[in-house]
């Protein structure tokens, strides 16, 4: 199985005290079944920018995270993607973040797992499937 990493997945072993038990888990997945979406990459970006100690996240997400995974584009399939998971999420009353909706859409159209600790924040969108891995390890 190939997985599909979200931002907090991603930044889980970069943490001080990271899960033991997530950090088992992820010595299982080989590096070739390892991704992400641009869209996370740019939220860790984000994240780096907004702290004091900027130039160590931007050292550990260039030497440490973007060499664990391979990191898929946001490109014109997946935006289709994106655009009828929205449509049918505010079809049926339901929203979620754009980033969220990029990520979810990135993950379906590539026929990954994603795996996130926001299970239940993801569990509205059709068709993606969700492995528990982080969640169950906090």
């Amino acid at each position: 199985m190939a997985y599909l990493f979200d931002t907090d997945a991603l930044s889980e072993p970069l943490r001080k005290r990271p899960s033991s038990r997530y950090l088992a888990w992820l010595t299982t997945v080989p590096r070739a079944d390892q991704f992400t979406s641009a869209v996370c990459v740019g939220e860790l970006f984000k994240g780096a920018f907004r702290v004091p100690d900027a130039a160590r996240h931007l050292r550990n997400i260039e030497s440490r995270v973007l060499v664990a995974v391979t990191v898929l584009p946001y490109d014109v399939a997946i935006a289709r993607v994106y655009g009828e998971i929205e449509a049918a999420l505010v079809t049926r009353g339901e929203r979620l973040a754009d980033a969220d909706l990029q990520i979810a859409a990135t993950a379906i159209y590539h026929g990954l797992e994603l795996v996130t600790g926001n299970v239940r924040h993801y569990a509205r969108v059709p068709g993606l499937r969700l492995h528990p891995a982080l969640a169950a390890a906090r």
